[in-house]
């Protein structure tokens, strides 16, 4: 089979080459993968830095894979041969009091397709049956779109307590998460302010039509003042990754406002004011996963037609490289790499 397969860190150290098919083991599927997406960690894994230093080389990258399960590991039903599927990345150990609860996206020792295993940026994967969800009607490339980012989305909305009564910050809107943040509060039926750097387009730009105050903030100093225009926010979604803009968020919020973060890349230092957080009331929180749960409900809303994660270009596998290299300045939404 062929697959993208980093054996060096640094975009020369990743080819599409030749590799053994891999063979489902107890528990495992081993799926025919159409389409995969690229991802953030993936650039950490072939720089080796950050989470993605936990990767051992060689490696297949690839975190969301979508296709068709074709062959099936012992202790695992026959009867999936031939199920359309999509691949939840973050991998649960099942055995911790925070699995036990149904609280997947906290559990301390999971691994990431892609990242501790190989991934689906190869014509075949395999991973364990449980991580592999039914995708109904949804084509390959929107399943692989929507299954990493849209469940970080809806525990991140859930973690900040997010109700039809709230005015919601998402900062970052211009891209993938923040297009997906945007499209969920208005699902939801909150008051939405999309703010980012870069201009807004896509979803979140459509959805001002529909009531969503965007806002272009060039500098995070300005960040709070620009937003408070119409009140301060109740909760800030911040998928930046840059900790100057989600502390001038957190500074804007209102009393009891909520702040969630999906993402943590690009600057990592975060300050805060601790009396204005503790006389406020505020509190933050960390959200890098899904629970099984929420992946499911993600999956029902793509299908329902509900939320449509934006695509915003799609390769084939044999030019993977060079949309890595390219990554940075992609159209907004998902770049899908099809693999058939």
């Amino acid at each position: 089979m062929q697959a993208a397969l980093l054996t060096a860190h640094g975009l020369d150290g990743l080819s599409v080459t030749g590799a053994d098919v891999p063979t489902p083991g107890i528990g495992e599927v081993r799926i025919r993968v159409e389409t995969v997406g690229l991802n953030q960690l993936d650039l950490n894994v072939i720089s080796g830095r950050g989470p993605g230093a936990a990767a051992k080389l060689p490696r297949v990258l690839g975190l969301d894979p979508a296709g068709v399960i074709d062959a099936v590991g012992p202790g695992v039903e026959s009867s999936r041969i031939g199920e359309p599927v999509v691949v939840k990345p973050n991998i649960p150990c099942g055995r911790c009091p925070r699995c036990s609860a149904g609280r997947e996206a906290d559990c301390p020792t999971q691994s990431v397709v892609g990242v501790h295993r190989d991934g689906g940026a190869a014509e075949y994967v395999v991973v364990p049956a449980r991580s592999a969800f039914a995708r109904g009607s949804i084509p390959a490339a929107l399943a692989s779109a929507a299954v990493h980012s849209l469940p970080i989305v809806i525990n991140a909305f859930e973690a900040a307590a997010v109700s039809r009564h709230d005015r919601v910050l998402v900062t970052g809107a211009s891209g993938t998460l923040g297009q997906l943040a945007v499209a969920y509060a208005r699902h939801l039926g909150a008051t939405v302010v999309a703010a980012s750097r870069a201009p807004i387009t896509g979803a979140a730009a459509s959805a001002a039509a529909d009531g969503v105050r965007t806002v272009l903030v060039d500098s995070p100093a300005i960040l709070a003042d620009a937003v408070a225009l119409g009140g301060a926010p109740d909760v800030v979604i911040d998928v930046t990754g840059h900790a100057p803009t989600l502390a001038a968020a957190i500074t804007g919020l209102g009393w009891g406002g909520r702040a969630a973060f999906c993402s943590a890349s690009v600057d990592a230092h975060l300050e805060l004011d601790s009396r204005d957080f503790y006389i406020k009331r505020k509190r933050l929180a960390g959200v890098a996963s899904a629970d099984y749960a929420q992946v499911e409900r993600a999956i029902a809303l793509v299908e329902s037609g509900a939320i449509v994660p934006p695509i915003g270009s799609r390769i084939a596998l044999a030019d993977i490289a060079r949309a890595y290299r390219d990554f940075a300045s992609s159209p907004a939404g998902k770049v899908i790499v099809d693999v058939r």
